[in-house]
């Protein structure tokens, strides 16, 4: 089977299986063999590992890692892309095909069953509506993952590794960096998919922690700070937490944990980093009833 990183062979797959392009699953597949080469050396596969690919597409990139990688595993929502996939990917005896929503697949139960419960790798190109719900359930259902090395959105990739002050810093930013160190390996420009995309995109790659950066009693409650934070970001700190119905403290509460953290009245929550906002939640009073992490950071 003639790889598919080359740009006539994806078009002859796309045409002899008359392939439709599906908008609801945000299909643009990669075209561009040194993106393709970033991605795998990004990840640092070896044959050591198991890596999860979400979303194969037909196969592009699963050929990559199944040259790479000692198993594959590859999920796939869309039907009409199985029969494709066990055309393109015929000749690997070290992948296993998935038809599947990834967001139903217990990926604890799949890395025990080919990792022996090691730490994956997991590899994908994601579209833009799936990215965050994705990320954050690889991360909040504490899935062995080593690193996750994905295709996105650039300006999701910018939101996921800035600092406050950025107008890209926001929930997303602190929630990716509470769990992994973002890093952006590469920008890549519309014209390395088919179709093109109408934005660029980015692949990075998010570390995981061994252990969350900030000490913190309760994560739940310190990402219901940081979501009210950042759904009114133009208003204060202590204004933006009064007036957010998720959040159970008094003004004057707030107030009195603001002053106990040495920070100005006026502050805005956009300034804060990752560390204070884990000390803002340490300093309130307990209350029990938070949810225990965030229900999805947007």
């Amino acid at each position: 089977m003639p790889t598919l990183g080359n740009p006539q062979h994806t078009i002859e797959i796309i045409q002899k299986h008359k392939f439709t392009f599906q908008k609801k699953f945000g299909q643009n597949f990669l075209i561009d063999t040194h993106v393709l080469d970033k991605i795998i050396q990004a990840a640092g596969v070896t044959k050591e590992d198991m890596v999860l690919e979400i979303g194969p597409g037909i196969g592009t990139m699963t050929q990559y890692l199944a040259e790479a990688a000692g198993r594959v595993v590859a999920v796939e929502i869309d039907g009409s892309l199985i029969p494709i996939l066990q055309e393109t990917l015929a000749g690997y005896d070290n992948i296993t095909l998935i038809h599947d929503d990834i967001l139903k697949v217990d990926i604890r139960a799949l890395a025990h069953r080919y990792n022996g419960g090691r730490p994956i790798k997991v590899v994908a190109n994601l579209p833009y509506y799936i990215t965050t719900p994705i990320i954050m359930g690889l991360f909040e259902s504490h899935v062995p993952v080593d690193n996750i090395t994905v295709m996105v959105q650039k300006e999701v990739a910018d939101r996921m590794q800035e600092g406050p002050g950025s107008k890209d810093y926001g929930a997303l930013s602190l929630a990716v960096q509470y769990y992994a160190q973002p890093y952006i390996v590469a920008n890549v420009p519309p014209n390395c998919f088919i179709p093109r995309p109408r934005v660029g995109s980015a692949v990075i790659r998010l570390t995981r922690h061994p252990a969350p950066p900030v000490q913190v009693q309760n994560p739940g409650l310190m990402f219901t700070l940081i979501r009210a934070s950042f759904n009114q970001r133009r208003k204060t700190l202590q204004n933006g937490l009064t007036n957010s119905p998720e959040v159970p403290y008094s003004r004057e509460q707030i107030a009195a944990a603001i002053e106990q953290m040495h920070l100005p009245p006026a502050v805005r929550g956009e300034t804060l980093t990752l560390e204070q906002f884990a000390q803002l939640a340490n300093v309130l009073p307990e209350i029990p009833g938070i949810p225990p992490l965030h229900a999805c950071i947007q």
